[in-house]
């Protein structure tokens, strides 16, 4: 009995680690892509080539990249804390990938399919706030320490407004599970009826990435990039690596959330032979074309508008629309028993 209960802990232990890998090698894969697709589409954008040399239309450009980033020397500041000064990055890179845990891409396809899915995608990226501070104070430099203050004030204010966004989400499903999320849009996309927290959301989530037009803490005039001013070498491709896949994470939330993750557009036939995985692989893609598409286009904010968006425009509607969701759906008597769509 004791055998057959061994073998089967480590049958189960096989089967997590190809599920584990079968989410983070496509995701490698994917973060190294996203670089070249942001040049090549702002390339296109703003009418040049982009990469174009290394391989068939530039497609090699990501490894040779990453090969040239991999082999120069890692060099530590003096006065640095070395310990944390390359925990950082870790720390960073790390919250990112396992984050996708519990991202379904199919009905149960998930990693961890678990009941408060949503709770833990808040809990990984609240931490990632700890990665950017470390960075900023290990470094022994006041420009990447303040960079590091500037970017978690940053993500700290946009949270409050992505938390309340997600409230609205869940009183209309009621259920903390991502699947339920999803199944909870078999008829209208939340993204249509929460078209205001939509836009609200997609916004926060470029601040909380830190991209464009909300990249303050790359201000290269006054902060010399910020946090990972000091980093080079590996170091600093785990953040950059780590600032691709949250803007992949983030898009997957969008997605999910709003857009109905791996379902049809509106459960209609013609649409329904495509596998859902693919579906939620266009939906991210979409997202991100976005993204790149914001970055390209807009300048970037001052700070003080980017904390008076966050706290006196983004704060007070979501907070507003949060009520005005509870009080619609228990008036209405729409409100959902405990459990959502699986109960």
């Amino acid at each position: 009995m004791e055998q057959f209960f061994y073998h089967t802990l480590i049958g189960q232990i096989i089967l997590m680690l190809l599920e584990t890998l079968a989410v983070l090698v496509p995701l490698l894969i994917g973060v190294a892509y996203l670089t070249l697709m942001e040049r090549k589409v702002m390339a296109a954008m703003q009418r040049r080539r982009g990469p174009n040399v290394n391989g068939l239309f530039g497609l090699l450009q990501a490894f040779a990249d990453a090969i040239k980033m991999i082999f120069k020397e890692t060099v530590i500041p003096a006065g640095a804390n070395r310990a944390l000064f390359l925990f950082a990055p870790f720390l960073t890179f790390s919250l990112a990938m396992i984050a996708w845990a519990v991202i379904p891409t199919g009905n149960g396809l998930a990693v961890a399919n678990i009941n408060v899915g949503i709770l833990y995608l808040l809990a990984i990226s609240s931490l990632g706030v700890y990665g950017i501070l470390i960075a900023g104070w290990a470094s022994n430099s006041k420009y990447a320490f303040l960079g590091g203050l500037r970017s978690a004030a940053q993500m700290v204010s946009y949270e409050v407004s992505i938390g309340l966004v997600i409230v609205s989400v869940l009183l209309a499903v009621g259920s903390l599970n991502l699947n339920d999320i999803v199944l909870a849009q078999r008829h209208v996309w939340f993204c249509l009826p929460m078209f205001p927290m939509f836009i609200v959301f997609f916004i926060s989530a470029l601040a909380e990435t830190s991209r464009a037009p909300f990249d303050l803490p790359e201000g290269e005039s006054e902060l010399v990039a910020g946090f990972f001013v000091e980093y080079s070498s590996l170091a600093f491709g785990l953040f950059f690596l780590g600032e691709y896949a949250n803007m992949i994470l983030m898009s997957s939330m969008v997605s999910i959330l709003f857009l109905g993750g791996w379902l049809p557009p509106l459960g209609l036939a013609p649409f329904t032979w495509v596998p859902g995985p693919l579906w939620l692989i266009f939906k991210i893609l979409f997202c991100l074309f976005v993204f790149i598409w914001v970055r390209a286009t807009f300048p970037r904010f001052r700070y003080d508008q980017l904390m008076r968006l966050g706290w006196k425009v983004f704060l007070p509607l979501s907070l507003v629309w949060m009520i005005a969701t509870a009080g619609f759906l228990l008036a209405t008597g729409l409100l959902p028993q405990v459990g959502g769509v699986s109960s």
